[in-house]
């Protein structure tokens, strides 16, 4: 069963998220955001300006899962106007973020991520990402631009909205297989295995 905005408000006081908004937010001072916060049936996070990460082609390799090289991934520079804080993702390349906010996943819970309709109208395609039960950490999300145009991709604003799936307690949780992506921090978590 999906969750709801009650639901979703009473797990973020306990700690599932932190900030929570536990409201759309779509000014901030005066100004439009892509919104962010609670929504009826999920949570709309933000993408951290802490750091954004864009691949780039080293010739003569290829990325590998398995042996990341992380020379393959380039930090970009957070840009300000009037308009926010923003990271541009160039056209055709494809780029990882993080979610500002901190998550802690109940062992009957799976948090679906899905992608923005605001950033889809505009080329940039989020990648589906799930969040297991019992998972903690900033998630680390991904960004594909298949417009020909470069995009811009804000940062404190809404990113992503979380889905919270509700089953039974599973007999092994992600905490305790140990998931080597547990307890990512505010920063680009790059392929492990």
């Amino acid at each position: 069963m999906i969750k709801n905005d009650s639901w979703i408000a009473q797990m973020a006081a306990e700690g599932m998220i932190s900030p929570f908004a536990p409201q759309q937010v779509r000014m901030l001072d005066d100004v439009p955001v892509i919104s962010y916060g609670l929504s009826s049936f999920g949570y709309d996070v933000r993408l951290s300006p802490a750091e954004f990460r864009i691949f780039r082609h080293i010739p003569g390799t290829v990325v590998d899962p398995k042996h990341f090289n992380p020379d393959n991934l380039v930090p970009t520079q957070l840009h300000s106007d009037k308009h926010g804080d923003y990271f541009i993702l160039p056209a055709h390349s494809y780029g990882l973020g993080v979610a500002l906010e901190r998550l802690e996943i109940p062992d009957y819970i799976t948090v679906i991520c899905m992608g923005k309709s605001t950033y889809a109208r505009c080329g940039i395609i989020a990648n589906v990402t799930p969040g297991e039960a019992c998972w903690r950490g900033h998630l680390t999300l991904e960004f594909s631009n298949s417009s020909s145009a470069d995009c811009r991709i804000y940062a404190n604003e809404g990113v992503v909205q979380l889905l919270f799936l509700e089953g039974n307690p599973c007999e092994v949780t992600y905490a305790t297989r140990r998931g080597k992506y547990q307890d990512q921090s505010e920063r680009v978590t790059l392929a492990r295995v």
